[in-house]
């Protein structure tokens, strides 16, 4: 099969992230800072260098500014459900994922408000939008780095510029970036990256990361291996939001997916390189709609939308499966972006390659959707 739903998850993942996972369920399967033991140590002792690999790798000052968490959506729900209170205001782009639009919306029932900004091709533009609907009581950007369905890149550097001139928050989605595109936290002035590391660094599902170097009230309490005879939650990092036992099998996958990702230098540009050639392949087919502009770097992800005609999106992802071609249709969790668009009725067929991805797969694929095109 052609697996191109590589902006769900990356799929194969690496043989040295699959050995890593299988070793640590075995070498590592003990509970880390729970016990004096030394199997507990040396399992504490790897996820501590995997924090550092993280840090080292997004310019984290501090390796306990990480946490591990479940997935991006918990990450994500950490903060957006510990921050705000009542009066507050907040800034959301036109292009969420549900991991952000669903938590802020229900923040509405507590008394918080929000914004949408409308997104556009043109960074500046955007950054303008940005500015032109803060208020006296907004309190933060909540914002993706770029959009799972159109592959639009938002200029995060420039809006934390804004965030801090203004003296805002920035929470940052890069669910569809970290291990893409280069990420800075400290330079970008990022407050919450939050990271979904079974994508762009190719670790295994059900793994997630949050940096911050600031403190909202926990999503989770409990046992943390930490402060145990306080009946409050800790109040350091990271084990304020690390209660109950880790993923350490997902973690050593993690630390391998790191070491993969950085000894394949270019795959940003390689990615975008084939997204430019499958879009120009594309974009005179009678019948298929694109709905963005030539992708560009350091203006997009290598993710492409279409639609062929009339034909509803699960139906032509439904005559790619049958020619052995892996893509995901529909809303993609993310009915605001589609909204934005004008493709909410329809959804879109989304196109994310990975490092496996060949050339010579993607000009099928390409041949396949004018096949299906002509007929339609």
């Amino acid at each position: 099969m052609i697996y191109l739903d590589n902006a769900a998850t990356t799929n194969p993942k690496p043989r040295c992230v699959c050995l890593a996972a299988a070793t640590a369920l075995q070498k590592y399967s003990a509970n880390p800072g729970r016990s004096g033991h030394e199997a507990s140590q040396r399992c504490a002792e790897m996820v501590y260098r995997t924090r550092v690999k993280i840090a080292e790798y997004f310019h984290v000052p501090d390796a306990e500014n990480v946490v591990f968490t479940p997935n991006c959506t918990t990450a994500l729900n950490v903060v957006i459900n510990g921050l705000f209170e009542p009066g507050d205001h907040l800034l959301i782009s036109s292009l969420e994922h549900n991991a952000v639009l669903r938590p802020v919306y229900a923040l509405t029932k507590r008394g918080v408000s929000f914004d949408i900004v409308d997104i556009s091709e043109d960074p500046q533009q955007t950054l303008q939008r940005f500015r032109a609907k803060i208020n006296a009581r907004t309190k933060a950007i909540v914002c993706t780095h770029a959009s799972n369905v159109f592959g639009v890149l938002l200029p995060i550097a420039q809006i934390g510029a804004l965030c801090r001139e203004k003296g805002l928050l920035l929470i940052v989605d890069a669910a569809q970036t970290a291990g893409t595109v280069p990420i800075d936290y400290t330079q970008m002035q990022i407050d919450y990256l939050c990271i979904a590391p079974h994508k762009g660094l190719y670790a295994p599902m059900g793994t997630g990361i949050l940096i911050t170097d600031a403190r909202p009230a926990p999503l989770t309490y409990g046992g943390t291996g930490s402060a145990s005879h306080l009946r409050t939650q800790p109040d350091f990092l990271p084990d304020k939001f690390e209660s109950g036992t880790l993923n350490v099998p997902g973690i050593a996958g993690i630390s391998a997916g790191i070491d993969f990702v950085q000894a394949h230098p270019g795959l940003y540009q390689s990615e975008m390189r084939q997204m430019k050639m499958f879009y120009d392949r594309l974009a005179n087919t009678p019948k298929v709609k694109l709905y963005t502009r030539r992708p560009q770097t350091d203006c997009s992800v290598p993710v492409l939308s279409f639609n062929i005609g009339e034909l509803h999106s699960e139906e032509v992802a439904a005559k790619l499966n049958c020619r052995q071609i892996a893509v995901r249709a529909g809303l993609h969790c993310a009915a605001a972006a589609h909204r934005y668009m004008g493709t909410e009725k329809q959804g879109t067929v989304r196109i994310a390659p990975s490092i496996f991805t060949k050339d010579q797969e993607l000009l099928y694929v390409a041949d396949c959707i004018h096949r299906i095109a002509k007929n339609a």
